[in-house]
């Protein structure tokens, strides 16, 4: 099969080339030298090709498709013949990446080149800001060319709250609320200022810093390992009775499954108690309720040796006029990345200082 592909390559009509070698002749150039440097470059990436065993496309070499080794990446399997999805894929290169779409792009996924020029420098100039004083304030992060996480709607937008999720909303509390200024007890804050959880869907979610996911595999399981609040997912990727209704908890049940080179987890029985996301993901709602029969599904698809791709939808027909929303993006390798234990309960002044503020401008209203 390599030798037909040889021949394939070696008899394949390359009209740029011929026309190239045309335009040379005139200036002086022989056709024939020009023609026979092309055919022995074809024979010698062709050799290279057959020796190393990847299959050979002689169609997608003569038409200057992207590289044979790219194309043919080789999933990698863990010992017991699972994909291997281990290692570190911190969300730092997605910081600069809304949540939401800025409505000027409509209903674009990616943006144009002049526009990702201009969010190159926006991303820089958010990096000097936050990096340049003697603590530093967030993680730095690099622009995308995503013009938003969310996928669907298509338009990239949030969706509207049901008459039901506006009723949640109102009775939530938390250093995210807008306006919310009374601050008398642990009960006014949400679940992550009181290092709880930030709960799923938005623990998947890019925050301006401690972006760390770890992800470990064992015969049977997935572990997800998340640096912010430090959680850990236990996921079981074998057949099992679901866990019964009645039980029910922050970060919810997750089964996963293969399908193929894909994990697919899903996750119910949530307990209702943290947001669905708030605006510590860059381009968020301020703050959005999540009911308890919330259903979450992610897939994990390793497409090269430093990327997952990545998708999740979040459906809760009770909250969100369209039933459910999407959003997608990849995931970058980094094992040089370095995960800190996050102590965030023992160091937690601000519902102390929040309380304290809040009963002090209560009390101390100026005239």
């Amino acid at each position: 099969m390599c030798l037909r592909g040889i021949v394939g390559v070696l008899s394949s009509d390359d009209g740029d080339a011929h026309q190239q070698a045309e335009r040379d002749r005139r200036d002086g150039f022989h056709r024939d030298a020009i023609i026979a440097a092309v055919i022995a470059q074809r024979i010698l990436i062709a050799l290279m090709v057959c020796g190393s065993g990847v299959p050979f496309d002689s169609l997608a070499l003569a038409q200057g498709k992207p590289a044979i080794a790219e194309r043919a990446w080789k999933q990698p399997m863990t010992p017991w013949g699972e994909p291997d999805l281990r290692g570190t894929w911190p969300l730092n290169h997605l910081i600069s990446t809304p949540f939401q779409r800025p409505e000027k792009f409509g209903d674009r996924r990616l943006m144009t080149d002049e526009e990702f020029a201009a969010a190159q420098k926006s991303a820089e100039a958010r990096n000097e800001r936050f990096l340049s004083g003697a603590i530093p304030q967030a993680d730095a992060g690099a622009a995308t060319r995503l013009t938003s996480l969310l996928v669907d709607p298509p338009n990239g937008r949030f969706p509207e709250l049901t008459p039901k999720g506006k009723e949640l909303y109102a009775q939530m509390r938390g250093s995210y609320k807008p306006g919310q200024t009374v601050f008398d007890s642990p009960e006014d804050f949400d679940t992550w200022d009181r290092c709880i959880t930030r709960g799923l869907p938005v623990s998947m979610l890019p925050r301006n810093y401690n972006n760390g996911i770890r992800i470990m595999q064992y015969p049977g399981y997935v572990v997800i390992v998340l640096e912010m609040a430090h959680e850990t997912r236990i996921i079981p990727t074998t057949k099992r009775p679901p866990l019964d209704g009645k039980i029910r908890q922050y970060l919810g049940e997750s089964r996963g499954h293969w399908e193929g080179n894909t994990l697919v987890v899903e996750t119910t029985n949530f307990n209702g108690k943290p947001a669905m996301t708030n605006l510590g993901v860059p381009g968020s709602p301020p703050l959005t309720p999540a009911s308890a029969n919330l259903r979450f599904t992610e897939r994990f698809t390793r497409t090269a040796n430093d990327t997952i791709e990545y998708q999740m939808t979040v459906e809760d027909p009770e909250i969100l006029t369209t039933g459910k929303w999407s959003a997608a993006f990849p995931m970058k390798l980094d094992n040089d990345y370095k995960m800190y234990e996050y102590a965030c309960h023992e160091g937690n002044t601000a519902i102390r200082n929040y309380i304290e503020t809040s009963r002090f401008e209560r009390s101390n209203k100026k005239p």
